[in-house]
């Protein structure tokens, strides 16, 4: 079976199931996936009912898909991605990604934890992003292009809506949340970055680094879909401070920011 046929079996599976298909998603990062709780209305599917998904198997990744209304508008929420570092493919990383476009997904906004490299930062600030740097030594659309996807060679000067950063900045002014702004540099991981790639990155113009979001970014815009960035700074990057990086820290301050975050994406979905 072809990626193309999996991914319309998951998406035919999904239209039975939450019909009516929302047109707005959301993927939720590390820790982050209590958005999916505060759903009116939810339906739940675990990964594992759906055909083909792949298993996400790092703690803080839920492992779900949710759909249900927030600021009366209908959402479907990926409450859990997989990653390279888990000895995936880039087509299973972007597996949920494509199956969104294919259900009609219009607007995709796409989270994470990630690491503060930009020394203005502090740990727990959220951060639109602006732009990216690909640093993962590869490239969802490498491999036969399927045109009934998208186009060979997809334009990526405004990966992330310039529209939807626009909305998000009147949301934060208007609900007195602060937020940052600035590029994230996606990495292979698992290993954390050294100081001195740390350093390298922020001379790259990088302001946060972390392990996924992109190939879901490039993905989405293979396919036509507006797509919006936000990072969660849960810890400042190596070399920045003198502790240690360790994953439990990633998970406490996303639980601590929980609220902001869930008031942002409120505000965000309800002007869409």
């Amino acid at each position: 079976m072809s990626n193309y046929e999996e991914i319309e079996e998951a998406a035919a599976s999904l239209r039975k199931a939450l019909a009516p298909v929302p047109e707005i998603g959301v993927i939720l990062g590390s820790g982050l996936g209590e958005f999916a709780d505060s759903l009116a209305d939810p339906k739940v599917l675990p990964y594992g009912q759906i055909p083909h998904w792949p298993k996400s198997q790092v703690i803080g990744h839920a492992g779900r898909l949710v759909t249900g209304s927030v600021a009366g508008r209908r959402v479907i929420a990926l409450a859990g991605r997989s990653h390279l570092y888990e000895g995936h493919s880039m087509r299973a990383v972007t597996f949920g990604t494509r199956v969104l476009g294919r259900l009609g997904v219009k607007t995709l906004i796409v989270t994470n934890a990630a690491g503060g490299i930009n020394l203005r930062f502090s740990s727990g600030a959220l951060m639109v992003i602006d732009d990216h740097l690909n640093l993962m030594g590869t490239n969802p659309l490498v491999g036969p292009n399927d045109d009934r996807l998208g186009q060979r060679f997809p334009d990526m000067s405004d990966v992330y809506s310039a529209r939807l950063r626009g909305l998000t900045d009147d949301v934060a002014r208007e609900t007195g949340l602060a937020i940052e702004h600035g590029v994230y540099v996606a990495v292979h991981g698992p290993s954390y970055e050294t100081p001195a790639e740390i350093r390298a990155f922020r001379v790259l113009g990088a302001d946060a680094v972390g392990m996924s979001t992109v190939p879901e970014a490039i993905v989405a815009r293979h396919m036509g879909i507006d797509v919006l960035g936000i990072s969660c700074i849960t810890n400042m990057a190596a070399g920045v401070s003198p502790q240690p990086l360790v994953h439990d820290e990633v998970m406490e301050t996303a639980h601590r920011v929980r609220g902001t975050f869930v008031t942002l994406l409120e505000g965000i979905i309800g002007r869409i």
